[in-house]
């Protein structure tokens, strides 16, 4: 099964937006991912995370791109993962699109 690097960071974003969604007033926290896991958001919508190998790290890697820093992602109303490139933090640090 071929996953990109980019399916991968898109899956720990989902998890990361879903669990951290329910505690909107905590400041936030560091996802916790691993160099010898893949993480999928598959074609069903559904996260999913895969135990890695190194024979076919090269494999990986192919068209696989580099997530830009300052990327946010977040899952719409309608359920479906966004990613955005740009400003979500105002001047003092808080999260811009937040309820309060």
């Amino acid at each position: 099964m071929r996953v990109s690097t980019k399916s991968i960071l898109m899956a720990a974003a989902l998890a990361a937006v879903a669990t951290s969604a329910f505690a909107q007033a905590a400041a936030p926290t560091p996802w916790d991912l691993k160099s010898d896991m893949g993480y999928a958001y598959g074609k069903d919508g559904k996260t999913l995370s895969y135990k890695m190998g190194t024979n076919n790290a090269g494999t990986l890697l192919k068209g696989a791109k580099k997530v830009p820093k300052g990327t946010l992602f977040f899952i719409g109303t309608n359920g479906q993962l966004y990613m955005r490139s740009g400003p979500y933090l105002e001047g003092d640090g808080s999260f811009m699109f937040g309820s309060n």
